[in-house]
């Protein structure tokens, strides 16, 4: 099951506003990771060269062996550029832009629930934020917020190369 919050739609269903970067709406977060969509214009992100990706550095310096999830929806080259300027957690920690070659879906990062049976009733459970795999069990009782997936093959770039 997924989050749903409300949002402002234009005449051909596409939302409208600017972007709260700090706040992604969890559909259009869903449809972009899904999709492979640019976060910012949600246009395809896939290069001939890989998938671009620009995550914080404070989450995330990796090495080759290094295994990457990541909730952040991927860039397209024209938006990659201003994501460290326009988003205040990618200025202030610094950011690390990844070209993947590939990135499949791993899970999700959401809100656990556990069912009690003697009073069948349900409780909402504390999230740790860690993302839980698509088949783990504890994926039956979570409401999704946002989607992950896992980086491959991936090579960290300098964004001012592009």
């Amino acid at each position: 099951m997924w989050a749903r919050v409300s949002q402002s739609l234009d005449e051909h269903g596409v939302p409208t506003g600017a972007p709260l970067w700090r706040m992604v709406n969890p559909i259009r977060q869903r449809e972009t990771m899904l999709r492979l969509r640019c976060q910012f214009c949600r246009e395809p992100a896939r290069t001939q060269d890989g998938i671009l990706f620009v995550l914080s550095a404070e989450e995330c310096v990796p090495e080759a062996t290094t295994t990457v999830r990541t909730a952040q929806p991927p860039f397209c080259l024209k938006h990659a550029r201003m994501a460290p300027r326009r988003c205040s957690h990618l200025a202030e920690h610094g950011h690390v832009a990844l070209l993947a070659q590939s990135a499949p879906l791993y899970g999700v990062i959401g809100t656990p629930h556990r069912y009690a049976a003697a009073d069948r009733s349900i409780h909402v459970l504390a999230s740790d934020g860690v993302p839980v795999p698509y088949g783990g069990a504890a994926l039956d009782w979570m409401i999704a917020a946002q989607l992950v997936r896992t980086l491959r093959a991936f090579k960290v770039i300098n964004l001012d190369d592009l």
